[in-house]
């Protein structure tokens, strides 16, 4: 991508202006470039193409020189999946025609970008919204769906779902049902415990914390519990502020049953036990000894929130509110963030309040101060922001249509 000068750099901007693209597609600061190494319709190597609403997306060292990127792929019953043949956890009820949602991979070069081989690798799924990473190399992909078998599906929907970055194509999908029915949106683990984070979309949704009866398999069990903030049941500052930027807060963890919430009622159960919520609950991506988490419409303007949650080796946690929106021209609807190598945050925006969407990817300071990363000048959101192994690319998706960029700049280190 050739660049014109920037406009003048300020110290709020680390990287300085972005600079109109020509091409129309992604602004960008001076220095930064872009490459689309994947669309919507591409041809794959299993003969099918890639899907729609890529979402939530993490990045994998294969050795080698070799990355895997795992994407969801947000879609319902009766999207056009882009063809699959294969093991499908379900199927469009009174056919053999896997449900579109799901993942593919991508492998590629970590220099060069080139792909050597794009593939589905999880099918049959509905709406796999956001997800996470594991320490042991795989990729957890969330339904943010929770439809019961009527005679379009023929399953329960609403949960997590497992996929090995090296995978080489569909993998046997087992719903890790002891980690909870809901409206699933993103997960981390911590390397430390093995412990899986999760947060749900809800407007009254919780935090959750899988405690795996084995650490790193998730499919043997475990124990499900959700986070109570002393103190503080509604998060959202709303009408009370029940949380100031910046203050910790005690937080434990209460144990809940029937997780497999036929009645979808997991969230109202565990408030009546008195567990926190959160307005919106989206992406959380663990950093080193901490993670973060955004509520999407939490706040006094409903537009959006960031939460730091430090987990306590002497088993006393602590969270504070990080960000909030004051102004929504520099920060709004923030949705999936990863963790730059620097320590700042990368935070998709996902807002579709106006007629004209201005969705950036915010960079966010160690001390809390957003600044514009990159402006798409597509109508749409962006997700599944994470970065190489060797931090020198920023993988992330335009979700419709179906656009992964990588983005490589001079990252401050």
């Amino acid at each position: 991508m050739s660049a014109p000068t920037p406009l003048t750099a300020t110290a709020e901007r680390p990287y300085g202006e972005l600079v109109p693209d020509p091409d129309g597609l992604i602004d960008l600061p001076e220095g930064f470039s872009y490459r689309v190494i994947s669309r919507l319709g591409d041809m794959m190597d299993d003969g099918f193409t890639v899907p729609d609403r890529a979402d939530g997306m993490g990045c994998f060292d294969l050795g080698n020189g070799k990355i895997a990127l795992v994407r969801n792929h947000e879609l319902r019953a009766g999207a056009d999946g882009g063809g699959v043949v294969g093991p499908a956890y379900d199927t469009v009820a009174r056919s053999l025609v896997p449900l579109p949602g799901g993942t593919t991979t991508i492998v590629l070069d970590q220099d060069s970008l080139e792909i050597e081989r794009q593939y589905r690798s999880l099918a049959g799924t509905i709406y796999n919204c956001a997800g996470g990473i594991t320490p042991w190399g795989s990729w957890l992909s969330c339904e943010e769906d929770v439809t019961l078998p009527n005679g379009r599906v023929n399953k329960e929907h609403g949960y997590v779902f497992e996929v090995p970055a090296t995978a080489p194509g569909l993998v046997d999908p087992v719903p890790l049902k002891a980690m909870g029915r809901f409206k699933h949106e993103a997960a981390c683990v911590d390397p430390a415990t093995g412990y899986v984070y999760l947060t749900e979309h809800r407007e009254e949704g919780l935090l959750y914390r899988f405690v795996p009866d084995i650490p790193g398999d998730l499919a043997a069990g475990g124990k499900l519990q959700a986070l109570s903030i002393e103190g503080v049941q509604d998060t959202t500052n709303w009408h009370d502020r029940t949380m100031e930027l910046g203050e910790w807060h005690r937080a434990t963890w209460i144990d809940l049953d029937n997780v497999e919430a036929p009645e979808d009622d997991l969230r109202h159960r565990g408030i009546a036990k008195g567990a926190s919520h959160f307005r919106e609950g989206e992406g959380i991506h663990m950093g080193d000894g901490e993670f973060y988490f955004t509520a999407t419409y939490g706040g006094p303007l409903q537009m959006g929130q960031i939460f730091r949650l430090r987990p306590g080796r002497d088993g006393h946690d602590e969270i504070q509110l990080f960000l909030e929106t004051i102004d929504d021209t520099e920060f709004s609807f923030g949705d999936n963030l990863t963790v730059a190598p620097n320590g700042h945050l990368v935070v998709c925006e996902d807002q579709y309040e106006r007629d004209f969407l201005t969705n950036h990817l915010r960079g966010v300071t160690t001390q809390g101060a957003p600044y514009p990363l990159a402006l798409s000048r597509i109508q749409s959101e962006w997700a599944g922001v994470c970065f190489s192994p060797d931090g020198r690319t920023l993988f992330a998706n335009i979700q419709d249509p179906t656009m992964t960029i990588a983005i490589r700049g001079p990252w401050i280190a």
